[in-house]
Order: C-alpha cells, then sequence, then structure tokens
C-alpha cells in the first residue's frame, strides 16, 4: 500500500482543465479535499461530480478528469491483492467501477472528509494512514499468489502466467481464477496493464524522454506494439497524450510506485 498527495492549482484565468486518466495496477482509494472534481468514462463527454471520498476499482480503459481551480487529494494505492484481502469481495465485482466510499466503509468516510477539510494535506494523510491501520486486524492473511503477483509486479509484467503460477503454488488455471477474484482479470491482461501504466508513469515523469526509450524501458518488443496498447487503454495514441497532458498541470500518475 501505498499513500501519497497531490496538489496542483490552475494557473491564473483557467477556471477548469481535463486531464486522462488510464488503467494502472491498482485499487485506489482517493480522498478530495474540499475542491470539486468530476469524472467521465472515456470519450463519453459526461462528466459526473464525484463525492469527497471515492473507491476505484480494477481498470482497464480509461477515465477522464475535470478539476476546476486546485486539486487536493489523498491517494491510497492498495497493492495487488490487497483490497481484497481487505474487503474480501470479489475484485470483478469492482472492475471498471468508481465508487462512494461512504456505501462500502460507512460513516468513517464522513468523519475523515470533514477532518481533511481543516489540516494540511500532510495531517491528512497521517490520518488516513491511521484509518488504515485499524483495518489491518481483519485483513485475510497473505498466501504464497500474493507473493507471486508482487513479483509479476516487479517485472512489470515480463514473468510469464505459468512461471508466476508456479511461484504462487498453482496450476495454471488455479491461479487464473485467483486473479479474477484478487486482481479482477486474467492474468495476460494484468500484465498488459503493468507494462502500459510504467510507460505512461514514464512520460508523465519525465515528458522529455522519448517514446522509443518508454517503450524499451517499459519491457514492449517495439514502439509499434506500445502504440498498439496505448489505443486499447488510454484510447488515442501516444502522441495524442503528451498533447493532452501538455494542456494540465495535473500529473495523477506520476507518483505511483512499482
Amino acid at each position: 500500500m501505498n499513500i501519497s498527495t497531490v496538489d496542483a492549482s490552475l494557473a491564473a484565468g483557467v477556471r477548469n482543465v481535463t486531464t486522462p486518466y488510464p488503467p494502472t495496477p491498482f485499487q485506489t482509494l482517493l480522498f478530495y479535499c474540499k475542491d470539486s472534481v468530476s469524472m467521465a468514462q472515456g470519450n463519453s463527454g459526461r462528466f459526473e461530480t464525484q463525492p469527497r471520498s471515492v473507491l476505484v476499482g480494477p481498470q482497464v480503459s480509461r477515465v477522464n478528469i475535470r478539476v476546476a481551480d486546485r486539486l487536493r487529494a489523498i491517494r491510497v494505492d492498495f497493492r495487488p491483492g490487497g483490497l481484497y484481502r481487505l474487503l474480501g469481495v470479489p475484485m470483478y465485482e469492482l472492475l471498471n467501477g468508481g465508487f462512494d466510499a461512504r456505501d462500502i466503509f460507512g460513516s468513517d468516510m464522513v468523519s475523515i472528509s470533514d477532518r481533511l477539510d481543516n489540516v494540511t494535506l500532510e495531517q491528512g494523510k497521517a490520518v488516513v494512514e491511521a484509518f488504515l491501520l485499524e483495518k489491518l486486524a481483519s485483513l485475510k492473511p497473505i498466501l504464497p499468489f500474493d507473493s507471486a503477483i508482487q513479483v509479476l509486479l516487479g517485472s512489470n509484467g515480463r514473468l510469464s502466467v505459468e512461471q508466476t503460477a508456479s511461484l504462487a503454488c498453482l496450476s495454471t488455471k488455479q491461479f487464473e481464477r485467483k486473479c479474477k477474484e484478487r486482481l479482477g482479470m486474467n492474468p495476460k491482461m494484468y500484465s498488459r496493464i503493468l507494462r502500459f501504466s510504467r510507460a505512461y508513469r514514464l512520460h508523465e515523469a519525465s515528458p522529455r524522454l522519448s517514446w522509443t526509450a518508454i517503450a524499451h524501458e517499459a519491457g514492449y518488443f517495439d514502439q509499434m506494439h506500445m502504440i498498439r496498447e496505448f489505443r486499447d487503454f488510454a484510447g488515442v495514441n501516444p502522441s495524442v497524450i503528451e498533447h493532452e497532458l501538455r494542456a494540465t498541470p495535473l500529473r495523477m500518475q506520476r507518483d505511483i510506485f512499482c
């Protein structure tokens, strides 16, 4: 689990900006501090105001986030399988969904949101961390599967399904079932998202890095392979993502660590 903060202000005279948010390897709990945030699926253009706290399930397609004036947020990225261990809910039931965290965690979310209105981001981070520490006792135990997925995560999806299943002490079919339950998708799809997310985050963090270098670093066979994956997961070519990110100060995934 990684807890990070987002703090970005728009330039004077800019009323709002829209930024892409393509799939990541993680399920995420987001706390928005005072500021108004809207979200739209893909290119639908139908933006809906988000709750103060949002649980984002496994994602295989892009959403767009619209921010007015300023974004201050605290984000919790759960390690693969971590949200399943916390909730006991099969992750395929949360696929491509964003949910009001109050519906899942109850009144705790209301209390936390109220507290976040009156503290700094670093203080808010400590509030969120304390809430999550209280939940540790209810976590399901770690299995060899969870350790194997950590190895896959560290390899940026370069391990084969058979190799990862072996590390999990499972047959390939058993491993695939566990992936759907704990990750929300089959292992091949998850490996693709690992590589794509690595490439996307590299560009957010180092926009001057060439796409050829990014494709190599992310483990793609060639640049065309990466371009096809961007079309699938971001809905556009890398060059379009580059243009979209130039138009916004938000870097929502730059600080995600695998």
